[in-house]
């Protein structure tokens, strides 16, 4: 694994951080308190990113991009930084804290270490499907939906990166501890799929603990949101253009190879794609499983708010 440098936390991540909000000389005001409570964050940060995202998804069908072109990729590249911005912007005015989680130092090199870990990991998953007959290739198509493709995994790995680990894992984590909150974030990303077209329960399971360790643990080993993001986008995009599965339940992508699925559903993930095959499950949470032991082993975890509440002060 790349060495990724960790930037300093605060001892309690529950604590406000910004002289900005010392109102009284004891500390922080009661509303500032009200207000930097990690639920409270959480549902304010939850309710104006949704709002903003889908804001944004209103101007992305107003200027009607053509599909599968450059242009369909680069409106996401524009939806996808003003989710970015909206994060800040919550960040500075409302924890006012200073933003560490999209921090610029790195990003490149954190976003290309994921996309390269995420197509390999999804590459390796189906190889393992074609060796146990569950996955032909048939041909090479060439580009195919490739800007279209592009474009999908750009806005939902940064969507989903920045609501599900941003907001949700870092707030639970303050509230419940690492493991609550890993558990927690984990359960609610599969529940969010359960209604996607040919979901199931079990490929909602699978999502949750494939995806929910392994993107999880990205952020806990970076503290940043940059290789859940790559990580995210590459499996996607290996998945929908690179080997033409469906992604997640969607309709299956032409993409560069012609791909055909054959045998059970346990294998090849059925309607709902690979994502939902016991062979991705296991590939998939052994690689989230080794990224959370180093991110343990490099910083510990955070207990719960009452443990930490309970300590004795030095």
């Amino acid at each position: 694994m790349t060495n990724l440098t960790h930037p300093p936390q605060p001892a309690d991540p529950a604590a406000p951080a910004s002289p900005a909000s010392q109102t009284t000389p004891n500390g922080p005001g009661l509303l500032r308190r009200i207000v930097c409570f990690p639920l409270t964050l959480l549902v304010i940060e939850f309710v104006v990113l949704v709002s903003a995202i889908v804001a944004i998804a209103r101007g992305y069908e107003l200027f009607d991009f053509p599909s599968n072109t450059p242009g369909k990729a680069f409106g996401a590249v524009l939806a996808a930084a003003g989710t970015i911005f909206a994060y800040k912007a919550l960040k500075r005015w409302v924890e006012r804290v200073p933003d560490s989680d999209f921090a610029w130092a790195g990003a490149l090199k954190e976003t290309g270490t994921g996309l390269l870990l995420g197509g390999a990991i999804f590459s390796i998953a189906t190889a393992a499907v074609a060796l146990m007959g569950g996955f032909e290739v048939l041909g090479v198509r060439g580009a195919g939906q490739i800007w279209t493709m592009l474009a999908i995994a750009i806005v939902s790995s940064v969507t989903e990166e920045t609501i599900f680990r941003g907001v949700f894992l870092r707030h639970f984590e303050s509230l419940i501890g690492t493991w609550g909150a890993l558990a927690l974030t984990s359960a609610l990303f599969g529940a969010g799929h359960i209604f996607n077209p040919d979901s199931s329960w079990f490929a909602a399971l699978a999502i949750a603990v494939e995806a929910g360790i392994m993107l999880g643990a990205a952020y806990l080993l970076t503290r940043r949101l940059w290789l859940a993001i790559g990580i995210h986008a590459g499996w996607n995009f290996a998945q929908g253009w690179l080997f033409s599965i469906p992604v997640s339940g969607g309709d299956a992508p032409l993409g560069l190879l012609i791909t055909r699925r054959v045998g059970p559903e346990w294998l090849t993930g059925g309607d709902f794609g690979l994502e939902a095959s016991v062979v991705a499950l296991v590939v998939a949470t052994t690689a989230g499983l080794l990224m959370l032991i180093r991110a343990v082993r490099r910083d510990g975890t955070v207990p719960p708010m009452w443990v930490r509440n309970a300590a004795p002060k030095d």
